[in-house]
């Protein structure tokens, strides 16, 4: 049930950025997003219907908060009141899988480090210099896994690194019992998701309050 996923999403997500949990709102969930700069606040809506977006964007007063909810974007539009907008750059995709072991070595010229920290599991890929090359982070929520920021550096891709990345990443969450797996994607990395068996689920709307004026 895609609730119950963007639910899961949303736990994860505040567990890898280490935030605090989310608050149950009457359309949803809050999280309080600390240490960044494009964000104060995220409300996110793991059902959709012109009341639950309009009451969630009438209670925030405070720039820099943010929308996000299971829809298309167009949809969602002509609900939102004044100072707010669609974030068509930001539209995702959360996506699914049940998450598969992997002995995949690192690519040639490559080595890789793994560094747990409480229920955060991060998979790192270093060059022959010793430089990051990507990496990528899972958080632990029960029985779901919940992928995030998984990046390559401009200068080491089409290297399979993110696959590497991913699969090391779905180990390590299976060997501490873990067996779905939930991320929002963006559109470029929705494709490298793909190639590794992973579903989407629903679109992610994302909506911004930018205050009247």
């Amino acid at each position: 049930m895609v609730a119950d996923t963007v639910r899961t999403w949303a736990k994860g997500w505040a567990v890898s950025r280490r935030c605090p949990a989310p608050v149950a709102k009457p359309w949803g969930l809050y999280i309080e997003v600390v240490g960044s700069a494009r964000e104060v606040g995220r409300h996110l809506l793991p059902e959709v219907d012109v009341s639950l977006v309009r009451a969630a964007a009438l209670s925030v007063t405070e720039p820099r908060t943010w929308l996000k909810m299971p829809a298309e974007p167009e949809r969602i539009e002509p609900w939102l009141p004044a100072g707010w907008a669609v974030v068509w750059e930001g539209t995702g995709h959360l996506m699914v899988t049940d998450l598969a072991p992997s002995e995949q070595p690192p690519p040639a010229g490559y080595t890789a480090e793994v560094e747990v920290v409480g229920d955060v599991i991060v998979v790192r890929a270093r060059d022959a210099a010793g430089e990051r090359a990507a990496q990528g982070q899972i958080a632990l929520v029960g029985e779901a896994a919940i992928a995030d920021q998984v990046v390559t550096d401009e200068a080491h891709r089409r290297r399979g690194l993110g696959h590497f990345v991913m699969r090391t990443l779905a180990s390590q969450a299976l060997e501490r019992g873990a067996h779905l797996g939930v991320l929002g994607a963006t559109d470029d990395g929705r494709a490298l998701y793909e190639t590794l068996g992973w579903k989407k689920h629903a679109t992610l709307a994302e909506c911004a309050y930018r205050a009247q004026g």
